[in-house]
């Protein structure tokens, strides 16, 4: 069995290659997948379909195709979190007698700084329980962003 994993967050970085690399030393059965991170590419999603009569309407298509393979991706997904700066939190997790993915009664926080591998959650979450805030926001970002264009309806 396969685990699908959705790397989402700042395309600015080498986090996702990184991590990549790391289940790949271990031998892990994990299909990474994530945003559209080449700029060039991700504007010309919407290529395939057809040329457009301004770069307005390029951008409009792309970003259309972006947020239906970004939403497909997402629902396929076994393993979810998100970065935000430094922090990371994983809502998901897999449990370790069955191998199950299930939803965490609250969510697992890292310190990318005190923690670069993620090897343990914070000890001291309520230290850090401001960052719930950012963290949060993001996924209601995302959330909000499928209900305004949730994409090519279900078939």
């Amino acid at each position: 069995m396969n685990w699908n994993v959705y790397l989402s967050g700042e395309i600015h970085s080498d986090w996702r290659q990184q991590l990549v690399d790391g289940a790949r030393e271990l031998d892990l059965p994990v299909i990474f997948t994530s945003a559209v991170t080449d700029h060039q590419a991700s504007d010309a999603a919407g290529d395939l379909l057809g040329a457009e009569s301004s770069g307005f309407w390029r951008d409009h298509k792309s970003s259309k195709v972006n947020a239906i393979r970004t939403k497909t991706l997402i629902e396929k997904c076994d393993i979810a979190g998100v970065k935000w700066r430094n922090w990371k939190m994983l809502i998901k997790e897999i449990d370790e007698e069955s191998y199950a993915i299930q939803n965490m009664a609250y969510p697992s926080i890292y310190n990318l700084i005190i923690d670069p591998k993620e090897e343990e959650p914070e000890n001291f979450y309520l230290d850090d329980t401001w960052v719930d805030a950012p963290l949060w926001q993001v996924i209601e970002d995302h959330e909000a962003s499928i209900e305004e264009d949730p994409g090519a309806p279900d078939s």
